[in-house]
């Protein structure tokens, strides 16, 4: 077990949670939803399949039910992965985007098959003790009679819809009177409701097979998309072996691709080989030698990284403890750009969840940019993720669009087990390009330092931007951003707050009395427990 230092070192004045059964998530309703169920004899799992779908409703500007979805979970004696992510329609050939340099980024064109709700059913089907309905019953009651919108999703929903005000079918679900809801207003989605009680009473089978996949696809096609029934039904979800990294006497645990969390592991690899440690966490030295290690491993993410069926060089090749050394030699005492891309804007929830039993889970679902595609199936609150930006046109490029592929995707649930085998922490960082750059920042803070879940969720944060640029938070030490400056990073400060994308932490951490937990200060979630 590592030890940990109970310290509030940053500004937040949140303190770690404890318990023995809990929730951690970005925002009240949801981690409140996901106790209700562990109080009622459910499991963990139980517990994040109903935040999740409360997050549907009350965060809809990073996920709703035509999202994509991840889990890991820790089921008492194994770890299993879980990829819900959807692949492209049959119809998204190559010739389908002729004359296009890029992939769209809003409308049907942008929509991969959602995942969301396969993911939900195949963890119940799994891991689940409560009834699957009984898992949608907060949802559903939030959609129905209504919530009161946090500060932070009233914002970043003003900043949606006057993005996404034209896109089919957003205005008449987005935005009731013609604005975004401000701030402590309430808001009712009978639309979402209704998808909700579908989804619950046919356990998703509506959404892929029935009545609401024949509203999505009749959408799609009047709107001049692809999407067919056959796409909807032919969906099906990947159990996977999780792939992993050892660093400071832990084992860190990523998906396997089409997700980036190999980045976090090679990155984390990098360190382990550089033998960090030997200054302060927030120290100019450490924080130098961390932004080039991330910078090799986005590097060849970028490069390197697709579906896994279809990547020229294998995941194993890309983890390899040599190949981790070579890069590390790389390192030097100033800034270099090794090439890596720069990243796009990401909209996103994740969530841990934990009970007395040891059965763990990390999960996370996503629009991906903000509301995600703009398009919002009419009657049905069902927003669409836009994960076909994760495609590439060039035909070159391992990531080019073919029917039937999954996109890049950025979103990774984490976890982290202890060197003899016992579980350690699930985790993840929402928040689109910074995820796997924010995994290895909360790995550092807490297995390599010792800090706690909630002062590695609370400590200031970098971004790594594409080439010698890197964003930092305005509560940065000016001193360290100097220094860094002085060592060739080009730094711009930016405000210290989720708006500016910075990421969302929620980490729960076992310890041989319970579970410790932190939420992130950036959204408006809690750690519950009990």
């Amino acid at each position: 077990m590592h030890t940990l230092d109970f310290s509030r070192p940053y500004s937040s004045a949140r303190s770690p949670v404890m318990g023995r059964n809990m929730v951690s998530a970005s925002q009240p309703l949801a981690a409140q939803a996901g106790l209700e169920m562990l109080r009622r004899g459910g499991s963990a799992v139980d517990a994040a399949i109903a935040a999740a779908m409360v997050l549907t409703v009350v965060e809809p500007t990073g996920n709703g039910i035509g999202s994509d979805g991840f889990a890991i979970v820790w089921d008492g004696s194994k770890l299993q992965g879980l990829n819900a992510s959807g692949r492209a329609p049959a119809g998204w050939t190559p010739a389908y985007f002729a004359g296009r340099k890029t992939m769209p980024v809003r409308g049907w064109d942008a929509v991969t098959i959602p995942g969301a709700v396969s993911n939900w059913v195949a963890l119940s089907d799994r891991y689940g003790k409560l009834p699957f309905a009984t898992l949608a019953e907060p949802a559903i009651r939030y959609a129905r009679d209504g919530f009161q919108v946090t500060p932070m999703i009233a914002e970043l929903w003003r900043q949606g819809g006057e993005a996404l005000k034209d896109q089919p079918g957003f205005a008449d679900c987005f935005l009731p009177n013609g604005r975004a809801p401000k701030a402590g207003e309430r808001i009712k989605m009978p639309g979402h409701a209704r998808s909700l009680e579908l989804i619950a009473r046919t356990k998703g089978e509506a959404f892929y097979r029935g009545e609401l996949a024949r509203e999505i696809v009749a959408f799609s096609t009047a709107c001049g998309g692809v999407m067919s029934l056959e796409d909807l039904a032919s969906h099906t979800v990947d159990w996977v072996d999780t792939i992993s990294v050892p660093f400071a006497g832990a084992v860190v645990h990523e998906l396997p691709p089409n997700g980036q969390g190999i980045a976090a592991l090679s990155g984390l690899g990098i360190l382990e080989a550089l033998g960090i440690g030997d200054h302060p966490v927030d120290s100019v030295e450490t924080l130098h030698i961390v932004l080039e290690a991330m910078k090799l491993a986005l590097a060849d993410l970028n490069q390197h990284v697709a579906d896994e069926g279809h990547m020229r060089v294998p995941t194993a090749h890309l983890l390899d403890p040599a190949y981790l050394r070579e890069r590390a030699a790389l390192v030097g005492p100033t800034a270099v750009d090794p090439g890596h891309g720069t990243p796009k804007p990401g909209g996103t929830v994740c969530l841990s969840a934990a009970d007395e039993g040891g059965m763990m889970i990390s999960f996370i679902q996503s629009n991906y940019m903000g509301f995600g595609s703009g398009v919002v199936v009419p009657g049905t609150g069902i927003s669409l993720q836009n994960r076909g930006v994760g495609f590439s046109l060039d035909p070159a490029h391992v990531n080019v669009v073919a029917p039937g592929k999954r996109p890049f995707h950025t979103i990774i649930p984490g976890f982290a087990m202890n060197a003899d085998g016992t579980p350690l922490m699930a985790f993840g960082l929402m928040g689109g390009p910074i995820q796997a750059q924010g995994h290895l920042q909360m790995m550092l803070r807490i297995l390599s330092y010792g800090q706690n879940p909630q002062a590695a969720a609370d400590a200031p944060r970098w971004r790594l931007e594409g080439g010698l640029k890197v964003a930092v938070e305005s509560s940065f030490d000016p001193d360290v951003v100097a220094a860094l400056r002085a060592r060739g990073h080009d730094i711009e400060v930016q405000p210290a707050n989720g708006v500016f994308g910075f990421g969302g932490a929620q980490i729960i951490l076992r310890t041989k009395d319970g579970y410790v937990a932190g939420s992130d200060p950036r959204k408006d979630g809690q750690a519950v427990a009990y």
